[in-house]
């Protein structure tokens, strides 16, 4: 490769972008495989691959360890000095935060606010020592609470729990509350415990790459149905009024029609105390966004409204004289672990998969955002296998099922957060909370608590933007939100993620289906190919058709590729193969009568001959000729005229039987776009090239892939009529080719750089190889 480097000499002197020039052979398939040695791999069997992952040896063992449980690699090289004054700072500024989030979202999961302090203790230290993501802050999460509450609703309705069922009617039954929540727990910590072992499960078969199914568009549109899903559950608290939680799709429908209905059985008070929460909360919330620069540590109003709730509720008596429902008693003190009541097992395997799908899901993509941010990797399998043992582990401890929470890991960073010790220090503060503090939380009004959820969603609430940011990226994208917000929120959450990730794979075939189809054309002076409706100055080459698909070609598309070729190609090669049919039938029609005239022919001769043997006199005439060694030789005229001579149909051309040629010489498919194919595609390219041989046009392929080379020889698609000096490495090699094989006049020669690639002469054409007949100068 030569480099030639010009500076333009004017008033304001510039580096003109360099030029190149390359001088060599034409390059086919073979030619290439011989040039650069291709090597044949031996694939290694299935015993081998298990044999070398069984084997063990020191350093493995240790690198294994430290895989598995990553605070063994980092905690010793932590830089105290410098992260662990910002760790501590963060962790108490996530551990204030946790307090009454963790009570709150206990409510969305409908079981008592101290199984929340104990879901933000166990899991978090939990992964404290199996996780790889440093920023982001596991705990309860709004969307998971609200998936874990229809469970527990499900598996433990009210109606289950009357103490006076016969008085139901009037609406005297009482429910009781302590068997019922009881009962509750138990669902959760269930579903919990087999979440966990599914993503145990999953994260040692290496199955991390499942969230590459769950695209930004669907996990923010996803996020926001969800938040839907939330607000309407949390109306009952806001309001003071007792609306039994619906099932099933259509379920927000109807949860919100009975919301609707009961409104006028509002109790005043629980909503004076609602409005004025979330109101206060919500502006200093505005607050913290626009001073997050001069303020040190956002202004954590959620526990200031705790405690300030908690202290008017014990003094003024909000229970007794306006009938406000609160927390109630929290016992202090860690429980011993339970089992978890394996009965419910079997009706909470499906709902346990949905949780640990979508759990995985939030966490990787947060842990994958801040790890770009700071400049660390995250392992997406651990991150299955950290957050599946705190799941499996928070199943004994009474817990439901943990994620990150979006609100809190941006609290963990943007606090001085470097690493997960912020998260031991945060279990600190939940530990004495849960061992001293927690019990003067009783009198805490569920209003309060509610507020702090919905004013929290305001994060997911504001992804609606979204639709204006898809609409002018991605018109698909956009789809694929407002379809998965749609989903989300008719067919609950766990049906409506399973119908948005089969619509938004769907979205990928039909792309494929529908892929741009361009004729390609040359750019003056250069070796580059472009579409020639996009470019102006790309112009096709005399009798060749360069065609290309922006989808890769398989079962799905490869008919409707084969359709748009045969439109696109200039060539209608149906009506030109059916008039070659018809004049071929019409010859072979002609040969059946010339055998038959031949028949009579040999059997009149025959009897001449015998006429002519036994004396007998006959049309044939004898002639003798005397040669000059003195031979004689007879010649004999039979008297009938020889027919004329008829060629066999499959030696005849298109001129020969009296149809116009087409103008298009060489077709060249472009398969640089294409990453696999598959049995349909090989068969559909045989069609292509049997039918243009049929009118005499020759078909390459350019551009593939050596994976797509290896696929096409285990599908048989070399062989007789199809070979590999067929296939060139680029499109310009296949037209340097094509121009050379059919010969062109000059002034159709390509131009490179201003210099001519012309033709090889006839004499240098017979020395030389096909693949190698003119050398390509770009």
């Amino acid at each position: 490769m030569i480099t030639n480097l010009e500076d333009e000499a004017d008033s304001k002197p510039r580096l003109r972008k360099p030029d190149y020039h390359v001088d060599r052979p034409i390059m086919d398939e073979d030619c290439l495989e011989a040039v650069a040695g291709r090597i044949e791999r031996t694939e290694v069997s299935l015993k081998d691959k298990v044999k070398e992952n069984l084997r063990c040896s020191g350093p493995k063992a240790k690198s294994l360890l430290f895989k598995l449980i990553p605070i063994l690699q980092w905690l010793p090289k932590y830089p105290f000095r410098e992260w662990l004054l910002g760790d501590i700072c963060s962790g108490l500024s996530v551990g204030v935060v946790q307090l009454p989030q963790s009570m709150a979202y206990a409510l969305l999961a409908a079981v008592p606010p101290v199984f929340g302090l104990y879901t933000s203790f166990f899991p978090v230290l939990i992964y404290f020592i199996f996780g790889t993501s440093r920023h982001v802050s596991v705990g309860s999460f709004a969307v998971l609470s609200v998936m874990v509450g229809t469970i527990t609703e499900r598996m433990a309705p009210d109606e289950n729990f009357l103490i006076n069922p016969q008085n139901s009617t009037n609406g005297t039954a009482t429910i009781d509350i302590e068997a019922r929540d009881l009962m509750r727990v138990k669902a959760a910590t269930m579903v919990t415990f087999i979440c966990g072992i599914f993503q145990i499960l999953l994260g040692m078969i290496k199955f991390g790459f499942v969230v590459t199914y769950l695209s930004d568009p669907l996990v923010r549109g996803y996020t926001t149905g969800a938040a839907v899903h939330v607000l309407i559950s949390q109306l009952k608290y806001v309001f003071g009024i007792a609306v039994p939680r619906k099932n099933g799709p259509l379920s927000l429908i109807y949860t919100l029609i009975d919301v609707i209905k009961a409104l006028h059985l509002t109790n005043i008070g629980t909503l004076v105390v609602s409005i004025i929460a979330m109101s206060t909360m919500f502006a200093v919330k505005v607050i913290n966004d626009h001073c997050k620069n001069r303020l040190p540590i956002p202004i954590p109003i959620e526990l200031i409204e705790v405690i300030i709730a908690t202290v008017i509720s014990s003094n003024v008596d909000l229970v007794g004289k306006y009938g406000i429902e609160v927390v109630g008693r929290i016992p202090k003190g860690l429980q011993a672990p339970v089992p978890p009541d394996f009965s419910m097992a079997s009706s909470l395997l499906g709902d346990a998969f949905a949780l640990a799908i979508v759990g995985y899901g939030i966490t990787i993509s947060l842990g994958k955002i801040f790890a770009l941010k700071h400049g660390y990797q995250v392992d997406s399998n651990q991150e299955l296998i950290a957050l599946g043992l705190s799941n499996f582990v928070g199943g004994f401890f009474r817990c439901f099922t943990v994620s990150c929470s979006m609100s809190r890991s941006l609290v963990q960073e943007t606090t001085g957060g470097n690493t997960q010790l912020a998260a031991a220090v945060s279990c600190i503060v939940i530990l004495v909370i849960i061992l001293e503090v927690g019990a003067l939380f009783s009198q805490l009004p569920k209003a309060v608590l509610a507020a702090i959820v919905i004013i929290n969603l305001k994060g997911m609430f504001e992804q609606v933007t979204d639709i204006c940011y898809f609409w002018r990226t991605n018109k698909i994208d956009l789809v694929v939100w407002i379809v998965t917000v749609i989903f989300t929120v008719l067919l609950g959450m766990d049906f409506g993620l399973a119908a948005s990730i089969a619509f938004a794979l769907l979205t990928v075939i039909f792309q494929t289906q529908l892929p741009k189809y361009s004729i390609l054309g040359q750019v003056p002076k250069t070796d580059i190919y472009r579409d020639v409706k996009q470019f102006d100055e790309a112009k096709e080459i005399p009798g060749i058709k360069i065609f290309q698909s922006s989808a890769t070609v398989y079962f799905a598309n490869a008919e409707l590729y084969e359709e748009a070729l045969r439109q696109m190609s200039g060539v209608n090669i149906g009506k030109l193969i059916l008039k070659k049919k018809k004049k071929i039938t019409k010859l072979k029609q002609q040969l059946k009568k010339q055998e038959k005239r031949d028949k009579k022919k040999a059997k009149k001769e025959q009897k001449m001959r015998k006429d002519l043997e036994s004396g007998t006199d006959g049309p044939a005439t004898v002639t003798e000729n005397v040669g000059s060694d003195n031979s004689i030789s007879l010649e004999m005229d039979s008297g009938l005229e020889s027919s004329p001579k008829v060629n066999k149909p499959e030696e005849l051309s298109l001129e020969s039987l009296g149809l116009q040629k087409p103008d298009v010489h060489s077709l060249i498919l472009d398969f640089s776009p294409v990453n696999f194919v598959d049995s349909v595609c090989i068969k559909i390219l045989r069609n292509i090239f049997r039918d243009f041989k049929e009118v005499e046009v020759d078909v390459y392929l350019s551009g593939c892939h050596w994976a797509i080379i290896q696929q096409f020889e285990q599908g048989g698609f070399f062989g007789k009529n199809i070979s590999k000096s067929q296939l060139f490495t680029t499109v310009h090699d296949a037209v340097m080719y094509c121009m050379t094989k059919n010969n062109p006049s000059t002034d159709q020669a390509l131009y490179m750089n201003g210099i001519p690639a012309l033709p090889p002469s006839q004499d240098q054409e017979e020395g030389a190889t096909p693949a190698s007949a003119d050398g390509t100068s770009f």
